[in-house]
């Protein structure tokens, strides 16, 4: 049996994506030696293919040169569309020269933020995976792979959302059903005019759209599902997303939710002729501020996914993700300097969080997704078929005087919705957009 080799640095990172990467380039730069640990070959492969990067946090990690990223379109034009069975309802809204996201494929856009942190004086170890954390005297102060033992004053999980460390340790326990979205998606080839002309796109800009979907799956008992589109350069990416309670309860395949999707009439023409270059599906963590894992513990801190750190609802994730790491890497630098690793030190890393957006908007959204969930059927069916009605009115020519249409729609809603419920359904769509004023 070969014999483990030992190595000593004062910080290792495990996990290669956005949080990885800005805690590890954040220790880096305040002079300490640190690992950035993958277990992929090339950072990124095991991630979808695509989506999209908030370009406010991601500057704050690479301020002189985020504009040298991978990006594909700098997603300038956003889309929300309520979808009945055959029809949508859409509310648009366009910064031409102020995008704040920008759409990538993470292959690309992680193996760039890996070169990146190698130039910033960290050191990548690719194609190693962490078999086990170690702990002396109640403090994790190594980790081992299959070939050596690497000893770290801090450990920084970033592992993504399954993060088996964090679980093997209790430091994360398993989420229920409930808490965790599967989202698959697919990535359909479409040549660069085809997209510019379907989505109209001004030429030679880069600019790019992104749509939100909801409803329209022709299912009689739909689950809560949030569809989306991105575009790329020459692609464009399509998907939703549904927790794992509701697959289970209602016995579906995601396929088959996408598939219905694709197919709805509004939606098929923008992908017409495109061809399928990738399936893919991707776990999401939705447990939010009341499923918050142990942040930190005797040498050891949790970022990013791992750390549960997702806003569902506005589709946030890299800026947690970049931000939390940041946060990590400065409370690690903190811990160098006074040579305290303990629980007692890194404490301040759950007071910069609680300061940062990251937790006050978790606290904020902590009670909207069981919202959302439970008026699902209003949210999924009847508004989209309501609103898809109202504009029928408003837009036709029926030969029917407005005034009695108007009524006949007013008296047919007061019927359908008591105030009781229209006041739930106001409420989850408040709490949604705004979280709860805490």
């Amino acid at each position: 049996m070969e014999e483990i080799q030992t190595q000593k640095f004062d910080a290792v990172v495990i996990g290669a994506g956005p949080a990885g990467v800005a805690a590890a380039v954040t220790i880096a730069r305040g002079g300490a030696k640190v690992l950035l640990v993958e277990r992929s070959q090339i950072a990124g492969t095991k991630n979808m293919i695509g989506g999209a990067v908030f370009l406010d946090a991601f500057k704050q990690i690479f301020p002189s040169n985020w504009q040298q990223a991978p990006f594909e379109r700098y997603i300038n034009k956003h889309t929300w569309s309520l979808l009945t069975d055959d029809s949508a309802v859409e509310l648009s809204c366009d910064f031409p020269n102020n995008p704040k996201s920008a759409s990538i494929y993470r292959s690309k856009f992680d193996n760039w933020l890996v070169e990146a942190a190698k130039q910033e004086g960290v050191y990548f170890a690719p194609s190693t995976l962490v078999k086990r954390l170690i702990k002396i005297n109640g403090r994790y102060c190594a980790i081992e792979t299959e070939l050596e033992r690497i000893e770290a004053n801090i450990i920084i999980l970033a592992d993504g959302v399954n993060s088996l460390l964090a679980r093997k340790y209790g430091l994360r326990y398993d989420y229920e059903p409930k808490d965790i979205v599967l989202s698959v998606k697919e990535t359909i080839k479409l040549s660069r005019e085809t997209i510019e002309e379907r989505f109209n796109i001004k030429k030679d800009t880069n600019n790019g759209v992104s749509i939100n979907f909801l409803g329209g799956l022709k299912l009689e008992k739909a689950p809560f599902a949030l569809g989306f589109l991105y575009t790329y350069t020459d692609c464009i990416s399509i998907g939703l997303g549904v927790n794992l309670e509701d697959l289970n309860k209602y016995q579906l395949n995601p396929s088959d939710l996408l598939n219905r999707l694709k197919e709805h009439p509004v939606l098929e023409p923008l992908i017409e002729n495109g061809e399928l270059i990738e399936y893919s599906a991707h776990l999401i963590p939705e447990g939010g501020y009341k499923k918050l894992p142990k942040l930190y513990d005797n040498g050891v801190m949790l970022v990013g996914d791992a750390a549960g750190f997702v806003n569902g609802i506005h589709f946030e994730g890299t800026n947690f993700a970049f931000i939390s790491g940041k946060l990590a890497g400065e409370t690690a630098l903190l811990a160098l300097k006074i040579k305290d690793y303990s629980k007692k030190t890194l404490k301040l890393y759950r007071k910069k969080l609680n300061n940062s957006f990251i937790l006050k908007d978790l606290k904020s959204y902590q009670d909207v997704m069981d919202n959302l969930y439970s008026r699902k059927n209003s949210l999924m069916e009847y508004y989209p078929k309501k609103a898809s009605e109202f504009f029928s009115i408003f837009t036709g020519a029926n030969c029917i005087a407005k005034r009695d249409e108007f009524r006949k729609f007013l008296v047919d809603f007061v019927k359908d919705r008591n105030l009781r419920e229209l006041l739930k359904d106001i409420w989850a769509f408040i709490s949604s957009v705004f979280g709860v004023l805490k």
